[in-house]
């Protein structure tokens, strides 16, 4: 009976990579520094067959630091218009094949690929915002799965709300219902 809304997670999420104006391309990405939180938002770029989810940043950044040191994450995803709230629970993965960062390096258009050639890395300060300088042959590209043992589902309606809760259990996802 929870099968429907695992492949309304699915739908949307998969909306979120591949529709420029979805609600659930950008997500709130947590990380664990230490013995506090860390949130930020990123780009969801990809939706894998197992539920697994694909974002991009500099391998500079603290959140990759954050992820080296403690691989527990937590992905938050929002729809405003359908009140929809879908959080994912897992280990984040730093990808390391080579061929698989060319192939999605390949893929990035070339005016978001400054992103990741700065000089100086993400968090430094600076002077003036107008004077970041770029690296001309190399990149400090990082690509980042994130491999959910849970999923959250909320979604906040009259007249009652609905929240299931899946777990993955012997790679197949066990849905049940929660007092939202």
């Amino acid at each position: 009976m929870t099968e429907q809304f695992l492949e309304e997670i699915k739908r949307e999420l998969i909306n979120g990579y591949s529709k420029k104006r979805h609600p659930f391309r950008y997500f709130a990405l947590a990380t664990i520094s230490g013995d506090r939180p860390r949130q930020r938002k990123v780009v969801l770029r990809k939706l894998l067959d197992d539920l697994t989810i694909l974002f991009y940043t500099d391998e500079r950044s603290k959140k990759v630091s954050n992820i080296e040191d403690n691989q527990n994450v937590s992905a938050l995803f929002y729809h405003p218009k359908k009140l929809m709230q879908v959080r994912l629970d897992g280990k984040a993965e730093i990808v390391k094949n080579q061929g698989e960062l060319d192939r999605f390096w390949g893929n990035i258009q070339d005016s978001s690929k400054k992103d990741y050639i700065t000089e100086r890395a993400p968090g430094t300060t600076i002077k003036n915002p107008d004077n970041v300088e770029y690296l001309e042959n190399e990149n400090h590209f990082c690509a980042i799965k994130i491999v959910p043992d849970s999923i959250e589902y909320l979604r906040l309606k009259r007249p009652n709300h609905l929240r299931v809760l899946f777990n993955k259990t012997d790679n197949k996802w066990v849905g049940e219902f929660m007092v939202p």
